[in-house]
C-alpha cells in the first residue's frame, strides 16, 4: 500500500487528517504494523530547540530622505554586513557588539525584534550623488521594516557529537562548559523528535519543503552548510519570515568563554506515503547513535572516547572509561515537543498542507576539511632538540649549576625510567635558597603538574598554553611521556621573525 501526497492534503483540507508527534509513531508502529501504521497515520511532525549558531536575517530598512547608501550598519551597536544593496543588510546571530561592556549579539537583536522591542539603527557613508547622505541614526521596529527575512545557513543537524574533555582545566565551548578529567558529557539534539533523525534518506525533506521555523512558517531551501549526510551530519538551510515569529520560539544565549548563539525551533512535518518512511519516523531514542568526543584535544578530527544512543544520553549517566559520567542537554527537549505540538495543530486545522521537495537533497555526501595552503607549523618544526634535563633525586645546587652552566631557565624533572615527572625553574631554585636547607631535594621544589606539549601539536596551540598559564617554556614529550624537546617563548619568535614555511 501507499499513499499519494495529494491524498494526504485532501485530508488535510478535509480536517480528516491522522497526525501524530515523532515520539507517538513508534508505538503506533508497535501496535499496529507497519502496513497498520501506514493506513492509519498521515503525517508525522517533528521537532528540535537548540542553538543555532548559523543563523541570522536580512533586513530591508526602506530608504530614507535625503537617502543614503548604508557602507556599514549597527543594530544595537551589532554591525551587519552591508555590502548588499543601499539598504539592505545581513545580520548574524554570533556578531557581538561594539561595546565591550557586556556579552550581546545579533541574536539578542533578534529576539528583541521578534518580541516587539525597539532597536536602534546606526548607519555610516562616504556619500554619492545619488545618496547623498553620509550617516543616518534611527529607532526601529519590527513592522517598520519591509522586509525581515530569516534565513540560517545551517539549521537543526541530523546528528550531533557529545562532548567530553580529558585535560585538567575546564573547557569554555559552544558545547557548553565541560569540566576536566571527562567531568561531564554534554550534547544536544531531540534525538527521536529530530527532524532529520525522522528522514535519513531525504526522501521527503529538501528544497521548497514547508516548516514549522521560529514559530512561524518557513521553508528549507535546501542542503545547510557543513552539510554531510553520510557521515550522519546533515544540515538543513532554512528561511521564515520573521514578522510570524515567536519569542518562545526564538531566543538568545550566551555560551560562557564562548560567546553568542541563537536557539530556534524548527519542525518538519514528514507526509507518510509508504512503509519505508513509516520505518525511519518509528526511530527511537535507542536508535540513534552518537560519539563522545574529547573537546581537549584541540584538532579537527578530535577522538572518539566511546559511542553512545540518545537513550544512554537522556538517561542523565553514561558509563565512560570505567567511570559514571553525569549528561546533560543543550537543547530543550520539552520546547522541541512543544514545537512538534503546534505543528501538528496546524496541520489538524488545514493551516497548512504538505509539499515534496522541489530538489533532492543529497543523502550520501560528506564535508571536507578545509584546504589548506600554507604549512601549519609544528612544534617540531621550532622546538629546541638539545634538552637539559635532571632527576627527581638529585640535590638542589646540582639544578642550580645546571641551570647556570647551560644557560637555561627551565630543567624537565624526569624519574627512574626517563619519564617526565616534573619541571623546575631558576624561580624555584631562588626559593629554595631562603630555606635554610630544609629543601634539599629537586622533588620537593619541582612542579608537578607539568604544562606540556606534543611534537605534532600546532604551534599556534602551544603558544596559547604558554600564554594561558603565564609560563614561558614546555616540555615536548612523546606518546611514552619521554622528553624528546622544549619550546620556549624564544622558540616562537622563530615565527614570529616570518620563517614560517610554504
Amino acid at each position: 500500500m501507499e499513499k499519494s501526497l495529494d491524498l494526504i492534503n485532501a485530508r488535510i483540507r478535509d480536517g480528516n487528517a491522522r497526525v501524530v508527534t515523532a515520539d507517538e509513531m513508534p508505538a503506533i508502529v508497535d501496535e499496529l504494523g507497519e502496513e497498520g501504521a501506514l493506513e492509519e497515520v498521515d503525517v508525522v511532525t517533528t521537532g528540535t530547540f537548540g542553538a543555532m549558531c548559523s543563523s541570522g536575517a536580512f533586513f530591508n530598512f526602506g530608504h530614507a530622505d535625503p537617502p543614503i547608501r548604508m557602507e556599514r550598519v549597527w543594530l544595537n551597536d551589532v554591525e551587519a554586513y552591508a555590502g548588499l544593496a543601499a539598504v539592505d543588510a545581513y545580520l548574524g546571530a554570533t556578531q557581538e557588539a561594539d561595546s565591550p561592556d557586556r556579552v550581546y549579539g545579533g541574536a539578542h537583536v533578534l529576539e528583541e525584534l521578534v518580541g516587539g522591542g525597539t532597536v536602534e539603527l546606526r548607519a555610516t557613508s562616504h556619500g554619492t550623488d545619488c545618496y547623498p547622505r553620509r550617516s543616518i541614526t534611527t529607532e526601529l521596529l519590527l513592522e517598520d521594516m519591509n522586509q525581515a527575512v530569516m534565513v540560517n545557513p545551517r539549521n537543526s543537524y541530523q546528528c550531533y557529537d557529545a562532548a567530553t574533555n580529558t585535560t585538567d582545566r575546564t573547557l569554555y565551548t559552544y558545547m557548553g562548559s565541560l569540566l576536566p578529567r571527562c567531568g561531564n558529557v554534554s550534547y544536544s539534539g531531540a534525538g527521536t523528535l529530530s527532524p532529520l533523525a525522522n528522514d535519513p534518506g531525504f526522501r521527503v525533506i529538501g528544497s521548497g519543503v514547508p516548516i514549522f521555523l521560529a514559530g512561524g512558517e518557513g521553508m528549507v531551501v535546501g542542503e545547510g552548510t557543513q552539510h554531510s549526510a553520510g557521515g550522519g551530519f546533515g544540515t538543513l538551510m532554512v528561511t521564515g519570515d520573521m514578522k510570524q515569529m515567536r519569542q518562545e520560539f526564538l531566543r538568545a544565549a550566551v555560551m560562557n568563554g564562548y560567546g553568542v548563539t541563537l536557539y530556534v525551533g524548527v519542525g518538519v512535518p514528514i507526509p507518510v506515503l509508504d512503509t519505508g518512511i513509516v520505518r525511519s519516523t518509528a526511530v527511537r531514542d535507542e536508535d540513534l547513535l552518537t560519539e563522545v568526543i574529547d573537546y581537549g584535544t584541540p584538532r579537527r578530527d578530535r577522538p572518539s572516547l566511546a559511542t553512545v544512543s540518545y537513550a544512554d544520553l537522556k538517561s542523565g549517566a553514561i558509563e565512560l572509561g570505567g567511570e559514571t559520567v553525569r549528561t546533560s542537554s543543550l537543547s530543550s527537549y520539552r520546547r522541541a515537543r512543544a514545537v512538534a505540538q503546534e505543528l501538528k495543530g496546524w496541520i489538524e486545522e488545514g493551516k497548512m498542507e504538505l509539499a515534496l521537495p522541489t530538489r533532492r537533497i543529497d543523502p550520501t555526501k560528506r564535508v571536507k576539511p578545509m584546504r589548506e595552503t600554507a604549512i601549519t607549523p609544528r612544534v617540531r618544526d621550532i622546538m629546541n632538540r638539545q634538552v637539559i634535563s635532571i632527576t627527581e633525586d638529585e640535590e638542589i645546587r646540582v639544578a642550580a649549576k645546571r641551570l647556570l652552566k647551560d644557560e637555561t631557565n627551565h630543567l624537565p624533572v624526569l624519574d627512574g625510567n626517563g619519564t617526565l615527572v616534573g619541571i623546575i625553574t631558576t624561580y624555584d631554585v631562588s626559593k629554595a635558597v631562603v630555606t635554610d636547607g630544609r629543601l634539599r631535594q629537586v622533588k620537593d621544589i619541582m612542579t608537578r603538574k607539568v604544562i606540556k606539549t606534543t611534537p605534532d601539536e600546532p604551534v599556534d596551540i602551544a603558544a596559547q598554553k604558554l600564554e594561558r598559564n603565564n609560563i614561558s617554556a614546555l616540555p615536548v614529550v612523546d606518546t611514552t611521556n619521554r622528553v624528546v624537546g622544549i619550546l620556549s617563548a624564544i622558540d616562537l619568535g622563530k615565527l614570529f621573525g616570518g620563517r614560517r614555511r610554504r
